[in-house]
Formats: C-alpha cells, structure tokens, sequence
C-alpha cells in the first residue's frame, strides 16, 4: 500500500507564489506516474499537471506557463511550482500517484487560497 503525504498550501495574495510538494511511499520502481489534481470550492475537480517516469509532463490549459511540475524518482516525490496565482485558483490539492499503471493511490490534500 502506497502513502501519500502533500505539503505547501496556504493562503497567498493575487500574482504571488505557492510550492507544493507531495511524498509517496513505495518502491520507486514501481510508481510510474505522479501528478496534481485540484477541487474547488464548487466541488469541480480538473488535473493541474502530471509527470511520468520518464520525464514527460502535461498540464492543464489553465495553468500552463505559470505551474511547473518536478519529480524526483530516487525519492518518490513530486513538486508543483505556482507562479502568477489567481482567485480562480483556489482549490484543495490533492496528489496522485499511480502503480503501474493500475493502482491509484490519493494524499488527503493540502489547501490553496488566493486573494484578490
């Protein structure tokens, strides 16, 4: 069974920063993709970036060019870098880690809140 822990939220102004980070037990071998999904306060959940084994990332149309997402492999942790924050983004964060591609495995989350 894989844990997962996420760090970083809190409350930020309009255009500041944020930097999350996400920890997950396991064998890092066998975690082949970590990633962020948000939920907000109207109970919509949306992916905000992934990254796979590789190195390959992806992110949401809504975040691209102010999140940026990092990984490291040895460590079993995934970073999520919030530049340029706005009211919209507002959310709890929660990471996912998927073994192998089958499991999916969920932090409990750590809360983002921006002000205008």
């Amino acid at each position: 069974q894989v844990q997962v822990v996420e760090s970083g939220g809190g409350l930020v102004q309009a255009g500041g920063s944020l930097r999350l980070s996400c920890t997950a037990s396991g064998d890092p071998a066998r975690i082949n993709y970590m990633g962020w999904y948000r939920q907000t306060p109207e109970k919509r959940r949306e992916l905000v970036a992934g990254i796979n084994q590789g190195g390959a990332t992806h992110y949401g149309d809504s975040v691209k060019g102010r999140f940026t997402i990092s990984r490291d492999n040895a460590k079993n942790t995934v970073d999520l870098q919030m530049n340029g924050l706005k009211p919209e983004d507002t959310a709890v964060y929660y990471c996912n880690v998927r073994v192998l591609y089958i499991n999916e495995y969920w932090g409990q989350g750590t809360p983002v809140t921006v002000s205008s």
